[in-house]
């Protein structure tokens, strides 16, 4: 049976996460499986490579799927996108070997938080970003999340119904920058806790307050309690960004920005 993948993005705004919830209840993959489903011209079932919570956005999700009713490339681009609301993009498709995984054989994902820092709220930004007034030092936050680098038990930073049978992961590359009023989070790991990514921004964020101090971090870590962290911090500014896999799969590389953030710089 072929098997198919998707890159997809979508404004986390409109949906209560990516995992479907009932009929009734808008999610990432409700509709996005009536939208596929639509065009294969039979049932489907969808895998993705993490899953999302409510308001989380998602620039580079990627969806794995089997049918026996073969269509041109096109039709599992513009013809799903046709059933989508506009909340909803797929932006690439593609054939894969029946050994592709979504989610298993992902290498690492990279998230995104974008923080506007200013004491004035920007009305164009609302839902994509996260407002902090208080003013924030964001070398402090930079060198406060480098304790997070390689293989740690995150505790500290799961939410307390975390599914997963461990609390080890390894991050692989983290950093805090600025660019005028915007701070942006950049983290990659082989794999994230449920909440991981927002329990580690709000506790950056006390640490950019002077709030806490820079090695707060390294100490949460070695409590591995998640009661001493920071807040959680808000859904809004929070994107999956990249999923990595093995080149043999043919997957476009590389990270995808959300496009009204592309002037950022980033790469």
């Amino acid at each position: 049976m072929p098997r198919l993948a998707l890159i997809v993005a979508y404004n986390g705004q409109h949906f209560h996460g990516w995992q479907y919830q009932g009929e009734t209840l808008p999610t990432v993959q409700r509709d996005l499986t009536r939208a596929v489903a639509a065009v294969a011209d039979t049932e489907v079932t969808l895998f993705c490579a993490g899953r999302t919570d409510t308001g989380v956005h998602a620039s580079k999700q990627v969806v794995h799927f089997d049918t026996l009713n073969p269509r041109p490339t096109k039709a599992w681009t513009m013809g799903v996108n046709a059933h989508l609301l506009d909340a909803v993009s797929v932006e690439w498709a593609g054939e894969v070997s029946a050994t592709f995984d979504a989610r298993r054989t992902a290498t690492a994902r990279r998230y995104l938080y974008f923080i506007h820092n200013s004491r004035i709220r920007s009305a164009l930004m609302a839902g994509y970003v996260t407002h902090v007034r208080r003013p924030l030092d964001e070398d402090s936050m930079h060198k406060a999340a480098q304790a997070l680098l390689g293989e740690n038990d995150f505790s500290s930073f799961r939410a307390a119904n975390c599914q997963s049978q461990s609390p080890m992961r390894n991050v692989m590359a983290v950093s805090v920058s600025r660019r005028q009023d915007l701070i942006l989070v950049d983290i990659t790991a082989n794999a994230f806790l449920h909440h991981m990514v927002r329990n580690i921004v709000g506790t950056l964020l006390d640490v950019g307050a002077g709030l806490k101090p820079v090695d707060w971090m390294a100490e949460l870590l070695l409590l591995r309690d998640r009661q001493f962290g920071g807040a959680t911090a808000s859904p809004e500014g929070l994107y999956l960004a990249d999923v990595r896999y093995p080149e043999k799969f043919g997957l476009p590389q590389g990270l995808r920005l959300p496009h009204f953030f592309q002037v950022a710089g980033l790469q």
